[in-house]
């Protein structure tokens, strides 16, 4: 009997991803190359600090942990700015509505996102409320596509992983859902979400009593 849905954030529930290519295309300027959105593709649903490694890696660029260190935190905060007037309107479409009708089947929700911004961004978009746990980069030692994340969300929901349902958008946070057990509604395209059980266009899509 499936009793929570646990989300990633973003390209799920809203697109911060525009505002995460733009600052990680600005630190590569820095560093004196560039990256375009193809690559920006494979930073998809994966943390801060791996999807920097993965930036050097293209440039071919070397740094010491310390100025990578002091690089990520410049990212985070050229980010912050970039989504410091987010609001409701940036809710993909039947964001609110999906999460609205899990809590009036009297199921719960949960989050699991790679952004250490992910509370703050919930706040702006005015669905705090609708969420009863929250996992983000914060709480966890191992990013996607290990499982821990998604293991975590449903422990501190007290529940088993079969009882959870895991909503992703990228093939890291598919990998993620699977190994930890979990059912995986895919958002996006099927060709590409292999991992996934089910794929739909969007939350908009969503239609709880297929699950239940």
């Amino acid at each position: 009997m499936i009793q929570a849905f646990i989300f990633d954030l973003d390209g799920v529930i809203t697109d911060t991803a525009k505002f995460h290519f733009i600052a990680w295309q600005k630190l590569a300027q820095r560093l004196g190359f560039d990256i375009d959105h193809e690559f920006n593709e494979k930073l998809k649903g994966v943390g801060r600090m791996d999807s920097l490694n993965l930036i050097l890696q293209h440039g071919g660029i070397s740094l010491t942990e310390a100025e990578k260190e002091n690089e990520a935190a410049r990212k985070n905060d050229e980010y912050v700015e970039l989504i410091a007037d987010m609001n409701a309107s940036d809710l993909l479409p039947g964001a609110r509505e999906a999460l609205e009708a899990i809590h009036a089947a009297g199921l719960k929700t949960g989050l699991a996102s790679a952004s250490k911004n992910a509370p703050a961004i919930l706040a702006r978009l005015g669905i705090s409320d609708l969420f009863d746990t929250v996992v983000d980069a914060r709480f966890v030692i191992n990013g996607k596509p290990d499982p821990e994340i998604f293991l975590k969300g449903a422990a501190q929901l007290n529940l088993s992983v079969t009882e959870c349902i895991g909503i992703e958008d990228a093939v890291a946070g598919l990998q993620s859902i699977k190994d930890a057990g979990m059912y995986a509604i895919g958002i996006g395209d099927p060709a590409v979400l292999t991992l996934a059980d089910t794929v739909i266009d969007g939350l908009h899509q969503f239609d709880l009593k297929h699950y239940i």
